[in-house]
């Protein structure tokens, strides 16, 4: 049934993106995690690290860094979180009423193709290593799958009304 697999993946659509933006409200604490996890908790330096240890720890250090000095720059990844969270609200409409779906689901894969660019060309700005702008390229081309998959499911939903009355 097309509109049951509309829906559920939709779904599983906005819970990842309400759960890619809470994520981003303890950042330091997660970092903490991280970095405790992968053994690498102690360190204060990143003086003989490399790859993807060298960027965990650079990060963790840099948020301790930025919260005990200037708090009030992580005001911005709580907008950041509450931009996705508002985002994931833009798509209740289209799971409510897939028919009517298809604004939505284009705008959220432009939204998606967007992140490309955004990664490629603002990552080496801000330093971004580029095995990293890979890894957040992925949100958009892992996102823009099940927004391709609902849109083919709206056609079908399209083509049986079509049939059937």
């Amino acid at each position: 049934m097309p509109i049951l697999r509309f829906r559920i993946v939709l779904a599983l659509f906005i819970v990842c993106l309400v759960a890619s933006g809470v994520t981003a409200f303890p950042l330091l604490w997660e970092l903490r995690l991280l970095t405790g996890m992968v053994g690498l908790g102690d360190l204060t330096t990143t003086s003989g690290l490399s790859g993807i240890a060298y960027w965990i720890v650079t990060v963790r250090l840099g948020l301790e860094e930025m919260y005990a000095a200037h708090p009030w720059i992580a005001y911005g990844t709580d907008w950041l979180a509450f931009g996705h969270i508002v985002i994931a609200l833009f798509f209740v409409p289209a799971w409510l009423r897939p028919q009517t779906s298809r604004p939505t689901l284009v705008v959220g894969m432009i939204a998606c193709a967007g992140v490309i660019p955004l990664a490629l060309i603002c990552g080496p700005l801000r330093g971004i290593p580029f095995y990293w702008r890979l890894i957040d390229s992925s949100f958009g081309v892992f996102g823009v799958l099940p927004l391709v998959y609902c849109w083919r499911l709206v056609g079908k939903m399209e083509g049986a009304r079509t049939l059937g009355g």
